[in-house]
């Protein structure tokens, strides 16, 4: 598979870097909607002989200008980039999301950005995008930009599930928050995963007979605390089963920042430092604090049965 090109900005860009057909929106968590959008642009780009391209804005516009409000990221960046490329991707636009851009207007964006900067032959947009200052630009401003400047535009209909409800980045957060991964999963196309690298601690699971790879939460939306059944990606790409919880685990002390703790069934190696990605398959009970460390390890032991079940391990 051809490796995605991640091109940060867009000035003073090489020809090679333009003349994409280009999806644009924020894809966070590359979901079902999303690939309805990157699928419009790669029609484009395969009718136009150009390659295909995906904008997006880093940081996401709401962590820029409502950074108090409560973590809610369902990907890191090496995470999207994975997802795009496994969509035929050709090149990851990752604008900076700053006070140039927030003050700019919805024509100078389609003028300067996608004209000028990217020389965008053609743009794909969701049925609710909105672009420029104060999101002023809307998928008919963008027509009418396309018609003036020479590139294509085609807007994407909403994508839901048999109900009528609409895939979105907000109904996977909802679906996570409410302890429902396999609701996350249906509309992302695969299950929600939390990738970072395995921090060093106080080793109490080995010594209890669980040992867990723990991983910091960072600013990834916060799933209901609790534990699930799940399956790691290591470094190296093997795949294991295993049990989580994630949360502040309250029967132990010191924990003062959610973690994703995973125990890893039948797998006893160092991995230490190295990035695993742990996707949530179910949700097996919320999480709880014992009246002391055996009453816990007994009721781990008890997940780890319904965990391996479950997942067929």
């Amino acid at each position: 598979m051809k490796r995605i090109r991640v091109i940060r900005g867009w000035k003073d860009l090489t020809e090679g870097d333009r003349g994409a057909a280009v999806a644009m929106g924020s894809f966070d968590g590359v979901h079902l909607g999303h690939q309805r959008v990157i699928g419009l642009a790669a029609r484009a780009a395969a009718d136009l002989g150009a390659p295909l391209g995906v904008i997006t804005l880093d940081p996401h516009p709401r962590a820029y200008f409502r950074p108090d409000e409560p973590l809610f990221r369902l990907m890191k960046p090496d995470q999207q980039a994975r997802a795009l490329e496994k969509l035929g991707v050709d090149m990851l636009y990752v604008l900076p999301m700053d006070a140039e851009l927030a003050e700019m207007t919805d024509r100078a964006f389609a003028a300067e950005v996608l004209h000028q900067g990217l020389d965008a032959r053609h743009v794909a947009v969701g049925f609710d995008n909105s672009f420029g200052k104060n999101r002023t630009g809307s998928p008919q401003a963008m027509r009418a930009y396309g018609q003036e400047m020479g590139f294509g535009v085609s807007v994407a209909d909403p994508v839901g599930d048999l109900d009528g409800d609409k895939f979105s980045s907000t109904a996977v957060r909802d679906a996570l928050r409410d302890g429902k991964p396999e609701v996350a999963a249906e509309i992302l196309g695969r299950p929600f995963a939390v990738e970072g690298p395995v921090q060093r601690g106080r080793q109490l699971g080995r010594k209890l007979g669980f040992p867990t790879a723990n991983v910091d939460m960072g600013d990834y939306v916060s799933p209901r605390f609790g534990v699930y059944a799940t399956r790691t990606r290591l470094s190296d790409g093997r795949v294991v089963p295993g049990v989580a919880n994630i949360g502040v685990n309250p029967t132990v002390q010191g924990i003062t920042r959610p973690l994703l703790e995973v125990w890893l069934f039948d797998f006893d190696e160092d991995i230490y430092d190295r990035i695993i990605e742990t996707s949530l398959i179910a949700f097996l009970r919320p999480e709880e604090k014992f009246d002391g460390l055996e009453t816990m390890t007994e009721q781990v032991m008890r997940d780890a049965a319904q965990a391996r079940a479950l997942l067929g391990a």
